[in-house]
C-alpha cells in the first residue's frame, strides 16, 4: 500500500511544576494559542486545549511520524522557553515532568473535547490530583501514588 492512513486521538494531560497555580486566565489564551502552533507545526491537529492555573489538557490527532513523548516535551520546552524569555509571569516558568497520554476512539472526540472546554466547572468539584488518578484508573494505568507529582514544598 503506498499511503499511510491513521485516526490516533491522543489526550495530553501535564502539570506546572510543583503544582503551582500560575497560568493566570489573563494569559492563558496566549500560552494555548502557542501550544497550538507547536502542536501544528509537528504535523498533529489539535482538537481542543485547556489550561487550567495548575495544568493542561490536550486533544489532538496524533502524526505518528512523531513519537507522543517526543511532541510532549517539545510542547513543554517550547512553551517553558517562550514564557520566561517573554517574561508572562513574575516568576521562572517550568512543567513538572512526566505527563499523562490516553487514546480515545473517533466515537469519543466530541465527549473528550467538551470535557477538556469544561475544565473551570469540573474543577469546581474536584481538585487535579483527583482527576488525573481517575483518568489512571479508567484507563487501568498502574501508578504509585508517591510518584504523581513532583514534591510541593
Amino acid at each position: 500500500m503506498p499511503n499511510t492512513y491513521t485516526q490516533l486521538y491522543i489526550h495530553i494531560v501535564f502539570a506546572v511544576k510543583g503544582r503551582k497555580s500560575i497560568i493566570v486566565e489573563g494569559k492563558r489564551e496566549e500560552v494555548q494559542k502557542y501550544m497550538t502552533g507547536i502542536v501544528h507545526s509537528s504535523g498533529s491537529k489539535l482538537i481542543s486545549i485547556y489550561c487550567m492555573p495548575d495544568h493542561c489538557h490536550l486533544l489532538i490527532g496524533h502524526n505518528p511520524d512523531q513519537s507522543i513523548s517526543s511532541l510532549v516535551q517539545k510542547i513543554k520546552s517550547n512553551t517553558s522557553k517562550w514564557i520566561n524569555e517573554k517574561r508572562i509571569y513574575d516568576q521562572k516558568f517550568a512543567w513538572q515532568s512526566g505527563y499523562g497520554a490516553f487514546s480515545y476512539s473517533r466515537s469519543q472526540i466530541d465527549t473528550v473535547a467538551k470535557y477538556i472546554r469544561n475544565q473551570p466547572q469540573h474543577h469546581a468539584k474536584r481538585t487535579f490530583r483527583e482527576e488525573y488518578i481517575q483518568l489512571l484508573d479508567k484507563f487501568n494505568i498502574e501508578y504509585n501514588p508517591d510518584y504523581l507529582f513532583d514534591r510541593v514544598d
